[in-house]
């Protein structure tokens, strides 16, 4: 993997972090959540319940967390592009069903098994804007991020 390479995927990746985080901060204001609350809820994947209470450093911490989870997702969407090159040839469409997949994995697999103290759910509204961020917010910045990173190799 050469530096060029690394850089389109952390932009790739910073990108879907920070448009996601800004959905999520958003969404969770109009329902009431404050964002440095909204943090905190992040935090307790790694720290349970006492994250909520944990101030400006575990909102520090939940938004590290945030964005270092973009960046391994981005960089796994390279590796995979890289062994499919189908997926950064149709960035878009790819980029979208990946989104998804992020979505279905972080609800069903990685908060079920981190430290999160509140149930999963999937509220109708919630969802369908949840799932829509991730599609466009999310998968397609890193999508085009690998698509740049690859552009050069031949496959």
């Amino acid at each position: 993997m050469t530096k060029e390479q690394i850089r389109y995927i952390l932009i790739g990746g910073l990108i879907a972090g920070a448009l996601d985080i800004t959905f999520a901060i958003s969404f969770a204001a109009y329902n009431g959540t404050a964002p440095m609350q909204l943090l905190r809820i992040v935090a307790s994947g790694a720290f349970g319940k006492e994250a909520l209470s944990g101030g400006t450093p575990m909102a520090a911490f939940g938004l590290a967390a945030h964005f270092g989870l973009s960046l391994v997702w981005a960089g796994a969407y390279f590796v995979l592009a890289r062994s499919k090159p189908l997926l950064a040839k149709h960035a878009v469409i790819c980029g979208a069903v990946f989104g998804v997949l992020v979505f279905f994995a972080m609800r069903l697999i990685v908060l079920p098994a981190s430290a999160f103290p509140f149930p999963v759910h999937f509220k109708p509204l919630a969802t369908a804007l949840d799932l829509l961020s991730h599609m466009f917010l999310f998968g397609l910045p890193i999508a085009f991020g690998a698509r740049k990173a690859l552009a050069g190799e031949t496959s």
